[in-house]
Parts: structure tokens; C-alpha cells; sequence
């Protein structure tokens, strides 16, 4: 390794990175048991994967932005502290009511590692390197996603699903203290500013990102009425203009709206905005598909989407050395293209299928996973000054999310449209009991979805110069 390198900056930066992977699948992956242990149904369990939503993804940017200001190493040490108290509160819990309120209380630890994680493994290698160090990042988070599925099995089969929770506590505790002993060795990374926190533009920036996940959330909408729907379409864009308008008069915003006439920047979150939304899309349908028309076993299914995690850990230090010599803008590129061949393949599934085809489809999304995001993230953080690194990791993290939210919203309006018009239903749900209107629907959605991602084509291809400039100027 390069003797230039902060090697336990880096490794801290990793392990957080670990962490925040291993802890989502391991709670996810235990959601049906503790349903069951709680007494409630998989709709109310649901609220309390929302709650970790709205806190980690409402309060990134906060956080991103706090970082900059205060210190990284200090919010990033803070993350791993609420994370593992939070989880020792969630183990314990014995209703519905205070696991929902520790998952929130989670969510806010897991917004303080997320938000600047990225931002100090640019700072641990030189800008040469840096592309490989955002590559080990990606790498990280999907080791964690590959490994806590199998971690919460073993908890739950031998000894409780409360062990999922309490099996956070020393990765929380180990990483606080490295990240202690990085701050009292760091440089550059300590040097904080002096500016005024902007608390009115932090306030709008918490309602406008809350409204628009609980917008975007897929049983929030379900369980509001029409009206309902319309009142929180109204209030988010009221919201945002609220919070466009404070910040581009704020003397020190929260949001720095400047940054994103940068088009380096602008154009790589505009990428990864599409980049996830085609992902979760497909992460979110496929399964019915496989299982449900194509018949394969619960079993089977878990393991081919467990497979794509291990080609991308092998793909990112890879994706992460071709930004280091070409730049990221050709690395993104050819993700973006790769997922274009993968939805095209989806338009040709058929309700006799083998399973070489879904395979295949399931093996390109993971090239992309591998490919695209070390360089786009490199193309985000590393292109900025080193007071707004912060921002432009939480960004980085806050726009996967809003992602996410958007592809599952997304792929359930296209594939019910898709749906009523195969079958000349009106108002039909999508039920794999009518499996020709229901692969007919998911052909059409898969087309659509390839046409929204020649958006992320153009974003990507047209992003700007080869490498970030040094210095992080843009």
C-alpha cells in the first residue's frame, strides 16, 4: 500500500462502511420473526423499517453538513455510539411502539456514519488514489450486505432475533474507538470552521426530505386516502420552495445551492438518482417473477440475490483503479450502459423462461453495481473542496435512498398501469395468478425503465472532464 495512505483513517472509513451494510440486511433479513414475536402482521413491522428511513435518509445532509463544520471523525465516532446504544434499546424492546422509536433513534446513528464515511476515505488516500479508495468503499458496504443475511440466521436459529440487535454493540463500541484514535492522529480532516449554523434552513431541509419519503413510501400511501395523498404532494412542494428560496439567500446554508452548478457534481447525482431507481426496480419485481411464475424455490431466489453482492466486492477495487487511470467518467459509463443491456434483457422474459435469462439479468445488474458506483461516487466527492465533502458524501447516500424509495413507488405504477392494459381490466392488481398479462406488464416496465435510464447515459457520458481537477476545484 501507498506509505502516503492513512491506513486506520481508511480502515475506520471501511468499517463503517461494514457496519452500515451488515446492519441493514441483518434487521431486514429478521423483520418476519420479529413480527411474529411482537404480535403484529408484516404491515406493522413495516413502520418500523420507515422509521429508520425517515431518520437516516432526512437527516444525512444534516449530518454531511455538521461534519464539514465540526469534524468528521467526531460525528462518524458519535454514529457508531448512538448505533450501538440504539441497538441495545431495540433488543430490547417488547412492543411494536418502542422498537418503531429505537429504529428511528438507529436511523439518526446510521445517518452520522453514512453521511461522511466516503468523504474520509477520500481523505485517507492521495487524489491519485482515490478512485481505488472509494472502490474498497463499495466494496465494504457490500461485504456487509453478502455476509448479514447468513449472520441473522445463525442469531435467530441459535439464539434469539434480539441478537441481531445486540450483535451491533461491539462492531459500535470497536468502532468509536478507532475512529477516537484516527481523530488524534488526523490533520487535515480535524480543521473545522467557524460558521453560523444555518437552523432555519436545517429545520426546512428535515420537513422537505421527511415529506418526501413518507411521499415516496409504498405503505405510507397505501394507508392514506386520496386527499391525503394530494395534501402531502402540496406540502412537500411548498416545502421545497420554501427551502430553495431561504438557502439561496442564507449566508452560510445548509444546502450551498452553488455546488450544484457544478456539472460534474449535478450531473453525477442526476446518474445515480436513475442508476438506483432502475436497481430497486428490479431488485423489487424480479422476485415475483422467479418465484411465483417461474417457480422456484424461496431458497433458490435468496441465493441468486445473495450472489450479485460477492461479483460486486470483486468488481469495485477494480471499477475503483479505472477511475484512478482513466478518470470517472468512462468506468460510470459502461455501468450505466451494462444496466441498459440489463433491463432490455428483462423485456424478453416469458412465462416459460429458463433461468438462464433472469440469471443473466441478475448477474449485469450486479456488473453495474460494481462498475458504476466507486467511479460515480469519486465523480461526487472528489471533485469537491474539502469543506463540503461532508455534503457531498451524505448527498451521495441521501440521493441512493430517494432512489430506492422512488424505484419500488415506480415499478408498482408501471407494472399496474402495464397490467389494466395487457389484460383490458380496468383497475386490475398485478397478480402473478394471470401470468401472461403478468410477464406481459413486467416486459412493458423493464422497456420503460430502459427508457428512463438513457437519462443516465446522457448524465454520465456528458458529465465533464476526464478527472476530477486537483484540489478539488471544479
Amino acid at each position: 500500500m501507498d506509505p502516503r495512505v492513512n491506513r486506520l483513517l481508511l480502515s475506520t472509513a471501511l468499517l463503517g462502511t461494514f457496519f452500515s451494510g451488515t446492519a441493514t440486511r441483518l434487521v431486514s433479513i429478521s423483520m418476519p420473526t420479529i413480527a411474529s414475536s411482537l404480535g403484529t402482521d408484516l404491515m406493522g413491522i413495516s413502520w418500523a423499517l420507515l422509521s429508520y428511513q425517515l431518520s437516516n435518509i432526512g437527516l444525512s445532509i444534516i449530518f454531511g453538513r455538521l461534519a464539514d463544520l465540526w469534524g468528521r471523525e467526531r460525528i462518524f465516532g458519535l454514529g457508531f455510539l448512538v448505533i450501538s446504544a440504539s441497538s441495545l434499546l431495540c433488543g430490547m424492546s417488547q412492543n411494536l411502539a418502542q422498537l418503531v422509536v429505537f429504529r428511528f433513534v438507529q436511523g439518526i446513528g446510521g445517518a452520522m456514519l453514512q453521511s461522511s464515511s466516503r468523504a474520509l476515505a477520500a481523505e485517507a488516500v492521495p487524489e491519485e488514489l482515490a478512485g481505488r479508495a472509494q472502490g474498497y468503499m463499495t466494496t465494504g458496504h457490500h461485504l456487509g450486505f453478502l455476509l448479514g443475511p447468513g449472520i441473522a440466521g445463525l442469531m435467530i436459529d441459535m439464539l434469539s432475533w434480539r441478537w441481531v440487535f445486540f450483535f451491533l454493540i461491539p462492531l459500535g463500541i470497536a468502532g468509536a474507538f478507532l475512529t477516537w484514535i484516527s481523530a488524534g492522529r488526523a490533520t487535515a480532516s480535524r480543521q473545522r470552521r467557524h460558521a453560523a449554523i444555518d437552523y432555519a434552513g436545517a429545520a426546512l431541509l428535515i420537513a422537505t426530505t421527511s415529506t418526501v419519503i413518507l411521499l415516496l413510501d409504498r405503505r405510507t400511501m397505501q394507508a392514506a386516502g386520496g386527499e391525503a395523498r394530494i395534501a402531502l404532494a402540496l406540502l412537500f412542494a411548498g416545502l421545497l420552495c420554501a427551502l430553495i428560496f431561504h438557502e439561496s439567500r442564507a449566508k452560510s446554508p445548509f444546502v450551498d445551492l452553488t455546488l450544484f452548478r457544478l456539472r460534474t457534481f449535478s450531473l453525477s447525482v442526476a446518474s445515480l438518482l436513475v442508476i438506483a431507481i432502475c436497481y430497486t426496480l428490479t431488485g423489487f419485481l424480479l422476485p415475483f417473477y422467479l418465484q411465483e411464475i417461474l417457480g422456484l424455490a424461496p431458497t433458490t431466489v435468496g441465493l441468486l440475490f445473495m450472489a450479485p453482492s460477492a461479483l460486486t466486492v470483486a468488481l469495485a477495487p477494480v471499477s475503483g483503479m479505472m477511475t484512478d487511470r482513466f478518470g470517472p467518467r468512462f468506468p460510470s459509463t459502461l455501468g450505466v450502459t451494462i444496466m441498459f443491456v440489463a433491463l432490455l434483457t428483462g423485456t424478453l422474459l416469458r412465462t416459460d423462461s429458463g433461468w438462464p435469462l433472469p440469471v443473466l439479468l441478475i448477474v449485469l445488474m450486479a456488473v453495474t453495481n460494481g462498475i458504476f458506483n466507486p467511479a460515480n461516487s469519486m465523480a461526487m466527492i472528489g471533485l469537491m473542496p474539502k469543506e463540503h465533502r461532508g455534503f457531498a458524501s451524505a448527498i451521495n447516500h441521501v440521493t441512493f435512498g430517494f432512489g430506492n424509495l422512488t424505484g419500488v413507488a415506480l415499478g408498482s405504477f408501471l407494472m399496474a398501469a402495464a397490467f389494466e392494459y395487457h389484460t383490458g381490466v380496468a383497475g386490475a392488481v398485478p397478480t402473478t395468478s394471470e401470468p401472461s398479462g403478468f410477464v406481459a406488464a413486467l416486459n412493458t416496465t423493464f422497456f420503460a425503465a430502459s427508457a428512463v435510464c438513457i437519462v443516465a447515459l446522457f448524465t454520465s457520458a456528458f458529465r465533464g472532464g476526464g478527472k476530477p481537477a486537483r484540489g478539488g476545484e471544479g
